[in-house]
């Protein structure tokens, strides 16, 4: 089949408003992107708020170097990671090819794209034409019922009726494979609502919002998260870290979280460009599971804004040893993130997401990504010898790992604080990793 090209008018959303940031030109047959190559608009580039989509490829240190300049993904890739970011992925797929009656992975990228809508993550729009306009539309709480029924028949490969298609609005951008959809509460702030799946042995989103609230505990950046009965399944509602409110003109203070921004009168919506680890390490998904957090650490070493590299490094390397006391293997590329703080401004690690211990009764276990020496070894001794990767030495490494330690230890306390019923802790205990058996007795003689 004879490939084709497409051309796509990229927007930023830039202090509440968005405005053409860039032509995207992308070659691909029917379901196969060949190639993709993108230009900045000159009148973009003369913006003293510009925002880079990414600075891997597509940074903005030298704005003369690029002017009129037709930009390639690096490494040889097919595909800017910055517009990766803002597409689609395997739920969103799933819901646009339900909405267009198509077979699965069957459309081609820019359809994908252009099929996303304006709510996406971060502060991109991908649409056919300048003259577009932006598609926001997003759910409320009490739809919830409905986007969870359309979710659940789209799931299991029914088609959706036209009283439930808000799905098609509202189920469209967000990344991972479970279902979920974006919705706002009462007072406008937008949440990102993951429902529970049909093949489901435990309850997921319950787990899911018990082991954050643990993260949480621990230290780690985690935005609001809570929990909504709908009939008789549980919802995870995850504040949308992407979003914050602010007067036109204003920003928080440094020291207060985007995520605790809420509507007030003259407050307004605003978007933060958001980076997946997948683009900052520079590689394709295919890729993920070479890759290491010492890879993550390098790269924000080389792209974060530098007053916050060192606490981002240690924020990176508490949330290694979480995910290996927890078995939270599912820690690939896509679920780090990064965000970019106008405050700064520059880029800085994103709040953490995506987290769910895995039960598991084998005696060595593995994360996605590598952790030190031994590669992908879930042991503390391997995270240990990693430390200088995350410029941190020795002794800091084992003041992090205590520090985590000592809360993940607890973790039947928090769960029953947080509602989980003792039938679920059971079924997820095998999950949590006793210190005795992911580290050595020297390792442990060096913790606080």
């Amino acid at each position: 089949m004879a490939a084709k090209d497409s051309r796509l008018a990229v927007f930023a959303n830039l202090s509440g408003g968005w405005v053409p940031c860039s032509q995207l030109q992308l070659t691909e047959t029917a379901n196969t992107l060949i190639a993709s190559s993108l230009a900045y608009g000159l009148n973009y580039l003369k913006r003293s708020n510009a925002i880079e989509i990414d600075p891997v490829g597509l940074g903005l240190s030298d704005r003369q170097a690029i002017q009129g300049v037709r930009l390639q993904p690096p490494n040889r890739l097919a595909f800017f990671g910055g517009i990766r970011d803002a597409a689609p992925d395997a739920w969103g797929r799933r819901v646009i090819e339900a909405k267009l009656k198509v077979p699965a992975n069957s459309l081609p990228e820019s359809q994908y794209l252009l099929h996303a809508g304006s709510e996406r993550v971060g502060a991109l729009d991908i649409r056919a034409t300048l003259n577009d306009a932006p598609n926001a539309a997003t759910g409320q709480l009490h739809t919830l019922a409905y986007l969870m029924e359309a979710a659940q028949r789209i799931e299991a490969g029914l088609p959706v009726p036209a009283q439930l298609d808000a799905i098609f609005i509202n189920g469209t951008a967000m990344g991972g494979a479970r279902p979920k959809a974006s919705v706002r509460d009462e007072s406008g702030v937008l949440w990102l609502a993951k429902f529970a799946s049909g093949q489901d042995r435990i309850d997921v989103p319950l787990i899911e919002y018990a082991a954050l609230q643990l993260g949480r505990e621990a230290s780690l950046n985690v935005p609001p998260v809570r929990t909504l009965q709908v009939g008789d399944r549980r919802v995870m509602m995850i504040r949308r870290f992407d979003r914050y409110w602010a007067s036109t003109g204003e920003l928080p203070t440094p020291h207060i979280p985007f995520t605790d921004t809420i509507p007030t009168p003259g407050a307004a919506e605003h978007r933060l460009a958001f980076n997946s680890g997948l683009t900052w390490v520079g590689c394709d998904e295919s890729e993920s599971r070479e890759k290491s957090y010492g890879d993550l650490a390098e790269a924000i070493r080389r792209y974060a804004h530098p007053s916050v590299i060192r606490s981002d490094n240690a924020e990176l390397f508490k949330r290694m040893i979480f995910n290996i006391l927890v078995s939270n293997d599912d820690d690939h590329l896509r679920n780090h993130g990064f965000i970019w703080d106008p405050r700064l401004p520059g880029w800085r690690l994103s709040p953490l997401y995506d987290v769910m211990p895995r039960p598991s009764l084998a005696t060595e276990r593995f994360l996605h990504l590598g952790i030190g020496p031994q590669g992908r070894v879930a042991t503390l001794d391997n995270a240990l010898a990693s430390h200088a990767r995350f410029t941190l030495s020795e002794r800091e490494a084992a003041l992090l790992i205590g520090q985590v330690w000592g809360v993940v230890r607890e973790w039947r306390v928090y769960f029953e604080r947080d509602g989980v019923p003792d039938s679920e802790i059971e079924l997820i205990a095998p999950a949590f990793r006793h210190i005795d058996t992911v580290s050595s007795h020297e390792l442990r003689r060096k913790l606080p």
